[in-house]
């Protein structure tokens, strides 16, 4: 018998007859396809083989969360660790292939773990204008015994060109003022409410307000790797307009894809298992219904596990 769920795991779950329907909703790309054809679509496929076929020059911003140079198996698909002049190769590949599709405003965030971040960035710099490096703090992982717990993953943010979309006000954080300056008995750039006095700041690069998906969220699949949808909306709200599209090249379970339709974007992905295209799909259906994000509500993002204001 299969093992009962606990009652507060929210993980999705999906039978064969769905999961069949879901992967019929799925394209897979063969031959050159236009943005209609793809436009908010999952397509089941290697990005490797399917970029060449893809629309150039028609992404205002990319989420790339490649895997890390870890040996990990993602439903079947086992990806190796490999040397470090291997995952050179293979990061310069995907990303040559991903930067025609690029419009020439675009912007680009790449994913990474502490020490495919030393790799990635100085790969990144060889095509693009690096930005910044964002750093995360996750709550994942038991520990280790002979080393430090790492609590921490990195996201590259770079561009195409120099000319390129920050919208600012969309990702201003919220923070509890604990001693307020007043001038003239007046609050000094924080506001005053009868829940609490709270101040708009401008975001940093080091973000500690983020959770990953765990048993008891409604977006927790069994993707190995997945990113929160408040993680993803903080890109997509600042590196791109109502309207634009977003794509995602390793799609996995669709935490982009959905993410950016929940915020009025446009999307495309590759995911190359289709067990994780099925999760994209399903969660894709629901969105159409619910557009909530756990941690970001009426404009404002919430610190971690917080619901004020």
């Amino acid at each position: 018998m299969p093992r009962k769920k606990a009652e507060r795991n929210r993980t999705i779950e999906i039978d064969a007859k769905e999961a069949g329907q879901y992967l019929k909703k799925c394209a897979q790309v063969k031959k050159a396809v236009t943005l209609r054809d793809i436009k908010d679509r999952v397509i089941l496929g290697d990005f490797f083989e399917t970029a060449k076929f893809l629309p150039k020059e028609s992404v205002d911003l990319m989420i790339a969360d490649p895997p890390y140079n870890l040996t990990k198996n993602y439903n079947g698909h086992v990806f190796n660790k490999k040397k470090k002049d291997e995952y050179e190769d293979y990061t310069r590949r995907w990303l040559e292939a991903a930067l025609p599709l690029l419009k020439k405003d675009a912007s680009v965030y790449v994913c990474c773990d502490w020490a495919s971040s030393l790799i990635i960035g100085n790969v990144l710099m060889e095509y693009m204008t690096v930005r910044n490096r964002i750093t995360w703090q996750r709550e994942k992982g038991r520990g280790a015994s002979a080393n430090w717990k790492n609590g921490m993953e990195d996201i590259w943010f770079a561009t195409a060109g120099s000319d390129y979309t920050f919208n600012l006000d969309a990702v201003k954080v919220r923070k509890k003022v604990i001693a307020p300056y007043r001038v003239d008995g007046k609050p000094k750039d924080w506001k005053e409410t009868d829940k609490g006095n709270f101040r708009d700041t401008c975001p940093s690069n080091f973000w500690d307000d983020i959770t990953v998906p765990f048993w008891s969220m409604k977006e927790n699949t069994s993707h190995p790797a997945q990113k929160s949808e408040k993680l993803l909306a903080k890109l997509i709200l600042a590196s791109s307009d109502e309207g634009g599209v977003i794509f995602d090249p390793f799609l996995g379970s669709g935490s982009t894809a959905v993410t950016a339709r929940k915020l009025g974007r446009h999307f495309f992905g590759t995911e190359i298992e289709p067990e994780y295209c099925v999760l994209a799909q399903k969660r894709l259906e629901d969105a159409k219904k619910n557009r909530s994000i756990q941690g970001f509500e009426n404009g404002i993002f919430l610190d971690r596990n917080m619901k004020y204001y």
